[in-house]
């Protein structure tokens, strides 16, 4: 119920009324004499009346300059409501003519630089003028005296009782008033005291106030403020009828929904009920029948529409189920894009946007031959493999171009929470649908392509492994009823052609990677980085640089600068940032004025990006005993890996070093453990060993490094060493040995030779069964490098020139 009388700071009934601050106003005797002029003291939204104890908090500069000056020789201030309570600094224009002379009864000093005066009003004064304005307000005031009506006016004493007996009445209907004002108000006997106690307590606007500060007629007076008694009585005794209304209606059990319906018969009295809750639960069921959800779905959605009835808006679990039945009207249950199943259109927006990568856009053309073919079918999740910048993202977007789909990336570098992919439940505050979910809902339509972006790099912690919760969404046999945790209601993903990325496999769980069907992106070969640069990145850094291929000119030599002096990578990422910074030194060169047209050669690519920064291992090899180029496969392509083996007077142990893993420790000591079971056969005496400590190590010490394929590797150093023997400073190898001297096949042998080719190898030992894999190669690896396939260690030995 609303407070009849406001009783807020700094109005007069926030003081404590004691014996009775109002009860009483200052007699003939005790009034102080109102002096000709007096310092104003401007109010903001507020009106002191006659007899009335009022705290005031002071916190303009001007205002607390007054009381300094004024209260050592005076306690009498004039107070002064403004007309607009925004203006910060009133000037005479801006404050009413009529006022109160007021006596400071206390001073309060604030931490805050402000200060709270308590002040009682004395006697109405008018302004007739404003001799000061600077530091603050000083005006000529006169007293205005109250007419009286007639003593022996019987109507006029009716209707000062009729005005008691209302306010008595309203403070009976208004408990939260505070019992000092009831007090006060039997005390006063005098009726100009009540009346102005009245208009002082009266919750109405400050204006209205200062038109009953300004009455001077006090019947008018009277009249006035017993008009806004009886309106706020009406008021009051309309609001406890319908407290009844609602308290009968209702049983004990239901008094919760209490404030609820309290708030109804309000508006239902003032004709002004508010149907905002019932349109926004309309508009959500008209959402949900355009959406076209399963029966299943609609019905639990329509129940939960149905629990917002009884539920009052302000209530939390009101805006969760709101949420929850958002979410499940914007999913897009019946809502698809138009395929475009052409098959020449898609192969030549792969062709336009992608070079190379024959095998992988074979595999993409086959899979939408099938869908034209059977649109039903469930075809398998593509999973492209390779190192960063050769291309899989784009990929997509290429393929979704193609369809003619919306394009979805989720990225799931880092993930790891469980969440994430499968959603919170609606019991925990903030929860949300999982990722998977959220995509649909933003691209609208339920069969985008939606790539899962580097798939190898989601972790797992106590909340869960995400990448078990991509199990169900990534096979075709189960995802066709995916339940959300936030929807708990199953949602058909079959229709979503996801594509997943990932730089390298072996982090991805096993059973995750048995629902996809991997295609392998190698790194690119210098001949392919030289078109993809001329064909796409030199043009698209121009457009970006604000330049034309008129003002910029590159030759082939100077992109094969950039790639072999400045780049050491599988994909064209750092060869697009270097051919950037290559434009932009010409776009300043522009933009300072000179002509052009500009050629880029390679010793303009030398002055712009400063030496070289990657040297060719070739120059850096040595032919001597003990010293094998070996190749290594990493998640951003091949890499040639040299092994040194050093040999020394000891007591023969065995010294591994280069942060190598326990995998490739293993291998030395295997390659250790063969050259001595062999060393009869190879002419090496048993003192060799006996009386030498030796030492292997590799390279490039702040790199780990590890995997069995430098097997061979080990074993042809440690007898290259022992046999003082070179090994040929192009011969390069890769594979695993066993104590039986077998040379077991290795994987990544593309990007190794790509890495092989880079350094400027000319021969490459590799185990007999990845013969297999050599038609795969690029023709220009096999037209630059010789291949050839070794069984055992012997064959290795003959190959290498050691036998």
């Amino acid at each position: 119920m609303n407070d009849p009388f406001d009783l807020k700071h700094p109005k007069p009934a926030a003081l404590p009324l004691g014996s009775g601050a109002g009860e009483a106003r200052p007699t003939t005797e005790d009034k102080p004499e109102i002096p000709t002029t007096l310092p104003i003291l401007p109010l903001r939204g507020a009106v002191v009346f006659p007899g009335t104890l009022v705290p005031i908090t002071i916190r303009r500069a001007a205002s607390l300059r007054l009381l300094d000056e004024t209260l050592p020789h005076s306690k009498l201030i004039g107070l002064v409501a403004q007309r607009d309570e925004a203006v910060e600094e009133p000037r005479p224009e801006d404050l009413y003519r009529i006022g109160v002379a007021a006596t400071v009864l206390k001073l309060l000093r604030q931490p805050d630089q402000s200060a709270i005066v308590v002040v009682q009003g004395v006697a109405r004064v008018g302004l007739t003028r404003f001799t000061e304005s600077e530091p603050f307000l000083r005006a000529e005031v006169r007293e205005l005296a109250t007419l009286p009506p007639e003593v022996d006016d019987s109507a006029w004493q009716a209707e000062i009782k009729n005005l008691r007996e209302n306010a008595a009445r309203l403070l009976e209907l208004t408990p939260e008033i505070p019992e000092q004002v009831r007090l006060a108000l039997s005390n006063l006997e005098e009726p100009e005291g009540l009346i102005d106690f009245l208009a002082s307590h009266l919750n109405v606007d400050f204006k209205e106030k200062q038109a009953l500060l300004e009455e001077l007629d006090l019947r008018q007076r009277a009249t006035a403020v017993q008009t806004r008694v009886a309106r706020l009585l009406e008021i009051a005794q309309l609001q406890q009828k319908l407290q009844k209304d609602v308290a009968s209606r209702f049983s004990d059990a239901e008094r919760r929904a209490w404030l609820r319906e309290q708030a109804r018969a309000i508006q239902r009295e003032l004709g002004e009920e508010d149907d905002g809750a019932q349109e926004q639960i309309a508009n959500l069921k008209q959402r949900l029948e355009e959406a076209s959800p399963p029966a299943e779905v609609l019905a639990t959605a329509t129940k939960e529409l149905q629990r917002l009835n009884v539920i009052p808006p302000a209530s939390p679990e009101y805006a969760v189920i709101v949420s929850y039945v958002e979410t499940i009207a914007d999913l897009p249950w019946a809502r698809s894009s138009e395929e475009h199943l052409d098959l020449k259109a898609a192969r030549a927006t792969l062709d336009r946007d992608h070079f190379d990568l024959d095998k992988v856009k074979r595999r993409l053309i086959e899979y939408l031959a099938v869908r034209k073919l059977n649109p039903q079918n469930r075809g398998p999740i593509l999973c492209l493999v390779g190192p960063p910048g050769v291309g899989k993202t784009s990929l997509g977007e290429s393929v979704a171009e193609a369809l003619g789909r919306k394009f979805s990336r989720l990225s799931l570098g880092g993930i790891r929470d469980e969440a994430e992919i499968r959603g919170h439940r609606r019991t925990y505050i903030g929860a949300m649908p999982g990722r998977i979910i959220q995509e649909l809902r933003r691209v609208g339509t339920r069969n985008p392509v939606m790539m899962l972006d580097e798939l190898d790099k989601i972790g797992a912690d106590f909340r869960g492994d995400p990448a078990s919760a991509l199990l169900e969404v990534l096979d075709p046999r189960q995802n066709h009823a995916f339940v959300d945790r936030y929807l708990d209601l199953p949602f058909d993903l079959s229709q979503i052609l996801f594509i997943a990325t990932a730089n390298y496999l072996d982090p991805v769980p096993a059973p995750l990677r048995d629902r996809m069907e991997v295609l392998e992106i190698p790194g690119y070969t210098e001949r392919e980085k030289a078109a993809i640069a001329q064909r796409y990145l030199v043009r698209r850094q121009l457009a970006e640089n604000g330049l034309t291929a008129e003002q910029c000119a590159w030759s082939e030599a100077a992109v094969l600068a950039v790639i072999n002096d400045y780049t050491h990578e599988a994909g064209v990422r750092e060869l697009e940032r270097q051919i950037s910074a290559v434009c932009r030194a010409i776009a300043a060169r522009v933009a300072e004025g000179e002509p052009g047209p500009f050629e880029i050669t390679p010793e303009q690519v030398a002055q712009t990006l400063g030496p070289a920064r990657y040297i060719r291992e070739t120059r850096l090899q040595t032919n001597r005993p003990g010293v094998v180029i070996g190749l290594a496969y990493t998640p951003v392509g091949g890499e040639i890996l040299y092994i040194e083996a050093a040999r020394y007077p000891g007591k023969g142990g065995l010294t591994l070093t280069g942060q190598i893993g326990n995998v490739m420790r293993e291998s030395a000591q295997a390659a250790m453990s063969l050259l001595r079971t062999r060393a009869g056969q190879l002419g090496i005496g048993p003192e060799a060993f006996a009386e030498s400590d030796l030492h292997v190590h590799v390279p490039a010490g702040a790199i780990p490094k590890d995997g069995p394929s430098a097997g061979v590797a080990m074993f042809t150093a440690l007898a290259s060493l022992f046999l003082e023997k070179p090994v040929p400073a192009e011969v390069a190898m890769t594979g695993e040995i066993t104590l039986r001297g077998l040379v077991l096949p290795i994987g990544g042998l593309k990007e190794k030779s790509l890495a092989a080719l880079r350094a400027g190898v000319k021969t490459i030992l590799i185990p007999k069964l990845n013969a297999r894999d050599l038609p795969d190669l690029p023709p220009e690896v096999q037209e630059s490098i010789r291949f050839v396939p070794v069984e055992t260690v012997d064959d290795l030995l003959a190959a290498a020139g050691l036998r």
